[in-house]
């Protein structure tokens, strides 16, 4: 079996002022990183390629001033303002459009924020602060107020792309790349980084394109990041429900466990630094040391809770969460703990020290992919229990923690075991950037720039639901 890694293909700046490309900036806080993406889509083919990324570690920002207000901390316990937030962002994608050599008031079509850190936050007016900050910095790097928001007319997007979009037959309408947000009548977000979730779902599925997995509804996506978000969509036409959220600890699992190797900080540290330029163990070290590597996964799996969460729990691995709105909707919240929201990291950071100085950093490397790689396979158990796998359904993973190393091989060889179909590898797709890419999607679907030739939308196999959507805002707004 061979994974499907997603990788995109270069594209060069003549072609982006003079081919029809749509360029979108992604830009992310994390808990662990600040990213500005910048992607360009070929509305001609409709292709999605990443023309640079520009990567900062969160903890860097700027410390708060005395007339600033803080309002939230990263999981690190890093304090933010909206003023040290907005510097954060404008020197971040500023520098991405220099080094891309491009002009950010009349070659960037249309910037997407998001961010991750919502574990360290208590309240619903603590996340407003941080969009308001998000937004500031994008102003200030001076990007126009008209490239954040849906246009309302075929008018207001810029020309060369006028005849790609199809906002005179459909508008923006909440779904992206043909799937519902879970919120309820009442309005209440279920989940505090839905957004994020929703983001590397269209991700998922634009990268997919790259590949000969259908990635559409249903499916079950899973981003890795710091914390873990994703969703779990139906089958439907035009668009599909999510009946399913992911929610809790993601990459914050191989953090604690390296911070305590002494070789990073053991308060901010993250695995990132440690094994991103580190060769992977070899196959030979891989197989002498495979017992003590199943026995150290083992003992870390002790650690982790891995369930639908419970009724009850405002928070779950620290990410603020609302099971009995979730209940309601029909909305199935599955998370990932260690201990009661993270009670335990220590005790993974104690393991993490005794590896190191018994077998060394590889052997630390190979025991991480094997525990995130169990991860994966917990959480698809989860879903099969509450029978939320469907004959169809597609899964696809983004996020550090899951797709670098050794992780995607042995993700793979988890679900075979599973049998949860044959040919298990034709189904599963692991996707580079699926955020940033989601973010993309996102800025065409809200200008309804679409693709008939090419969809997002619909189900596997199936055709565009252009023609549907039509109907459907047609009957809904006669009324």
């Amino acid at each position: 079996m061979k994974p499907r890694i997603t990788e995109s293909p270069h594209v060069r700046l003549i072609d982006l002022k003079s081919k029809p490309f749509f360029i979108v900036a992604s830009v992310e806080v994390g808990n662990t990183t600040t990213k500005s993406i910048l992607t360009a889509t070929n509305m001609d083919t409709c292709r999605t390629h990443i023309i640079n990324k520009i990567v900062r570690m969160t903890r860097d920002v700027r410390p708060p001033k005395c007339s600033e207000v803080v309002f939230g901390k990263t999981l690190t316990g890093v304090e933010l303002t909206r003023e040290s937030v907005a510097d954060l962002v404008r020197i971040t994608l500023t520098e991405s459009m220099e080094k891309a050599n491009l002009d950010i008031k009349t070659d960037l079509n249309f910037v997407v924020r998001s961010t991750g850190i919502v574990a360290g936050f208590d309240s619903p007016d603590e996340v407003g602060e941080f969009i308001k900050g998000l937004a500031d910095g994008c102003l200030m790097a001076g990007v126009p107020p008209k490239n954040m928001t849906p246009p309302m007319f075929i008018s207001n997007i810029v020309q060369k792309l006028q005849k790609y979009s199809k906002l005179d037959k459909v508008i923006f309408d909440g779904a992206v790349a043909g799937v519902i947000p879970p919120i309820g009548s009442t309005g209440v977000e279920i989940v505090a980084n839905e957004m994020e979730g929703e983001l590397a779902t269209a991700g998922i599925k634009e990268a997919a394109k790259l590949t000969d997995v259908d990635f559409r509804n249903p499916c079950i996506s899973i981003d890795f990041g710091t914390t873990l978000d994703g969703r779990i969509t139906s089958p439907g036409q035009p668009y599909a429900k999510t009946i399913g959220n992911f929610c809790g600890y993601a990459g914050a699992i191989p953090d604690a466990i390296v911070r305590g190797s002494e070789i990073v900080d053991p308060k901010v540290g993250t695995a990132l630094e440690v094994f991103d330029k580190q060769k992977s163990p070899s196959f030979l070290t891989l197989k002498i040391k495979a017992k003590t590597i199943e026995a150290y996964a083992k003992r870390i799996h002790e650690l982790i809770t891995i369930e639908k969460v419970p009724v009850g729990r405002k928070r779950y691995g620290s990410v603020p969460v609302r099971p009995d709105a979730a209940e309601q909707i029909g909305v199935t919240l599955i998370g990932c703990d260690v201990g009661e929201n993270g009670t335990d990291m220590n005790k993974l950071s104690a393991i993490g020290m005794e590896i190191c100085k018994i077998h060394g950093l590889q052997i630390v490397s190979a025991i991480i992919d094997e525990v995130m790689a169990r991860v994966v396979c917990r959480l698809i158990e989860i879903v099969r229990k509450e029978n939320l796998i469907f004959e169809d359904t597609t899964i696809g993973i983004t996020g550090r923690a899951g797709i670098t190393g050794n992780k995607p091989k042995l993700i793979l060889q988890c679900l075979e075991k599973m049998n949860l179909a044959p040919k298990i590898d034709e189904r599963v797709v692991f996707a580079d950037d699926g955020l940033a890419r989601g973010a993309a999607v996102m800025a065409r679907c809200m200008n309804s720039l679409g693709s008939s030739q090419n969809p997002l939308g619909g189900s596997h196999g199936g055709k565009c639901i252009l023609a549907q959507r039509m109907k459907l805002q047609e009957k809904r707004y006669k009324k």
